[in-house]
């Protein structure tokens, strides 16, 4: 198996996603751990879909 490029780490507060290649944080701080949108940055990754999935976990902070 391919090692993952995202991954989803726990850090106080809810989880933050972590980029293998360039080694830092990416996006923001979720409440609830983002699958749907670690599967699509790991795979296909089409730009609108991941546009509308940061939206929605966003709106889940609120």
């Amino acid at each position: 198996m391919a090692r993952r490029r995202y991954v989803a780490r726990g850090v106080p507060g809810g989880y933050r996603i972590w980029d293998n290649r360039s080694r830092r944080w990416w996006g923001d701080l979720y409440e609830l751990c983002p699958d749907e949108l670690l599967e699509e940055l790991n795979g296909p990754g089409d730009q609108a879909r991941i546009t509308s999935l940061l939206r929605r976990y966003r709106a889940q902070r609120r």
